[in-house]
């Protein structure tokens, strides 16, 4: 955009607004040629420069290196011109579990100087002119009426502003504040707000409006517990705090081995069966060698983002990760969580040890590994809210309340590997999974009933679903199947978006007949012999538009295949 013709009016008049009327070279980093040529034809005196020299009045660069970043900031507080532009989604897609706002090269030269570039995107098109309204928000002014909503229920903070002011912080908060005086006296406000106002006790019998103050509460807490704020100071004095305050924590040391090695196509979460409870800070060391491997460490499983929902049952964000770029670090979540070790793929690190104080047992059977009697007295005795039922190709993430109910996970989790055997079979890939797939039931999802990922993610009311080997072998489970379908779709043989939500119940129907014994007439009512009798006379009877050939009836053109050549293809 920075040599784009159609903006030329705007980067000539740019330029010249960062000259200020005065006379002097401008100087035009070799990577921006057309800009060059462009300034050049409108008689400005211009230079392509590989790097900022003296002499210049401006200079015109792109946001992707901070190799100079503190001679561009000196040249700037000098009263040099500074042109500079860059997208910064491409390096937050590179850079997983990192801020763009304190990474990306650009932000590093552009953050002391109060801008930053968000990792975010538009959709292209035509934009509106700013309204009165819109331009009269600002920052600093929002968050001193929100003060006062919080302190005395007073001001004039619009509502409409929240989630605006909301977002506005939270990104702010990801910007370092070290060196810069008006950035830590605005982390100083937001602490002191946070700790006058303590923490909504939000829940799913305590909900929250999306667009209220509360939600904006919880979205700065959590933000500010990111940006290095102690964690029990938050909580301290809150209805939260109350929440972790049973859990009895000792410095002794645990240690615990993972695998690092990872063969899958994706980062993988070993899981140490250890929990961090809420307000608390744990200490992880990793041996020397794991030190620059880019493992990295999580605290929570439940990774929807809620920010855009209408009503809360939760934080909008509770995990948090961190990178193990050092032997020792401290890890923390403002709302607690089990404790991860991310494996990048590709890792060839092998067992691994990994020590962690601070922290609880959690509930953690692994099929083949933990015998009962371990099972029980863990599952009886762990304070953590939250535990885990493994096996190589799955694990499933349930609330601890659930589990105590089990007695024996192993003719469950013998199913569940069934059931996987029958997935990889029929997506023709290699068992065990290379890296076992994930189910993760929260009180709040951000999409529909379930929905597909690595978690997979599914609400509370469908754990019994998920570890009731009777219930599973009587009624099936077909939502939970139908989203291990989706993770084996693969483009090449799909045919978006009519087969989108289609071919992955083929997953479905397979496993119901093949290892359940349910046939597809009862594991789901639309496959019903009427129901598919109705659907096919009614898509044919209107010419069998492509439009229409979605979902059921898409499926039935992969059934009728399959009903005439078998299985196999």
């Amino acid at each position: 955009m920075l040599c784009a013709p159609k903006l030329g009016p705007f980067l000539l008049n740019a330029v010249r607004w960062l000259a200020g009327g005065q006379t002097g070279k401008f100087g035009v980093n070799t990577c921006l040629k057309n800009l060059c040529t462009l300034l050049t034809e409108h008689g400005l005196q211009c230079s392509l420069q590989p790097h900022l020299t003296h002499g210049l009045r401006v200079y015109c660069c792109v946001a992707y290196s901070d190799k100079e970043a503190k001679q561009l900031q000196e040249f700037v507080a000098e009263g040099g011109g500074l042109l500079i532009g860059g997208q910064a989604w491409w390096w937050a897609s590179q850079n997983p579990g990192c801020s763009a706002l304190a990474g990306f090269p650009g932000n590093v030269i552009l953050n002391p100087f109060g801008l930053s570039i968000l990792a975010q995107t538009l959709d292209p098109g035509c934009f509106p002119v700013p309204t009165p309204e819109m331009r009269s928000y600002h920052l600093r002014e929002a968050l001193c009426e929100f003060q006062a909503v919080l302190s005395r229920g007073a001001g004039n903070s619009k509502k409409h502003w929240l989630p605006k002011l909301g977002a506005d912080s939270a990104a702010f908060l990801q910007i370092p504040a070290e060196g810069v005086p008006a950035y830590a006296s605005l982390h100083r406000l937001l602490r002191k707000m946070l700790r006058l106002s303590g923490l909504p006790a939000v829940s799913r019998e305590h909900p929250v409006a999306g667009n209220s103050c509360e939600a904006a509460v919880l979205r700065l807490a959590t933000e500010l517990a990111c940006s290095g704020t102690d964690c029990s100071q938050l909580v301290q004095g809150s209805e939260m705090g109350a929440c972790g305050s049973h859990l009895s924590l000792s410095d002794q040391p645990i240690t615990v081995m993972i695998e690092g090695s990872n063969p899958g196509d994706g980062d993988c979460w070993v899981s140490t069966g250890l929990y961090l409870p809420l307000g608390q800070s744990a200490e992880v060391s990793l041996p020397e060698a794991a030190a620059s491997a880019g493992l990295k460490v999580q605290v929570g499983c439940h990774t929807d983002n809620l920010t855009k929902a209408k009503k809360l049952s939760r934080a909008p964000v509770v995990t948090h990760q961190c990178c193990m770029d050092r032997t020792t670090r401290s890890v923390s979540c403002l709302w607690g969580g089990l404790l991860y070790v991310i494996v990048p793929k590709g890792s060839k690190l092998g067992p691994i040890p990994v020590t962690i104080t601070r922290a609880v047992p959690a509930p953690y059977y692994k099929l083949g590994t933990t015998s009962l009697e371990e099972w029980k007295s863990c599952v009886r005795e762990s304070p953590a809210p939250w535990g885990e039922l493994a096996t190589a190709n799955i694990i499933l993430t349930v609330p601890t309340a659930d589990l105590r109910a089990l007695e024996d996970p192993e003719p469950a989790l013998r199913l569940w590997d069934e059931m996987m055997q029958a997935i990889a079979r029929l997506a023709a890939q290699s068992f065990p999974f290379r890296r076992p797939e994930r189910i993760v039931a929260d009180v709040q999802i951000s999409a529909g009933w379930m929905h597909s990922g690595y978690p997979i993610m599914c609400h509370l009311e469908s754990v019994q679903e998920l570890i009731n080997e009777a219930d599973m072998r009587s009624r099936g489970l077909w939502g939970p199947i139908h989203e291990l379908g989706h993770n084996q779709q693969r483009q090449e043989w799909e045919f978006p978006p009519h087969t989108t939500e289609a071919t992955c119940n083929l997953w479905s129907v397979y496993v119901h007949e093949m290892v359940l014994g349910i046939p597809r007439a009862q594991a789901h009512p639309a496959l019903s012999p009427p129901e598919r009798e109705k659907r096919i006379k009614t898509h044919l009877g209107k010419g069998a538009p492509l439009h229409d050939w979605n979902i059921w009836t898409a499926l039935e053109t992969y059934l009728q295949v399959r009903r005439k050549s078998g299985r196999e293809p």
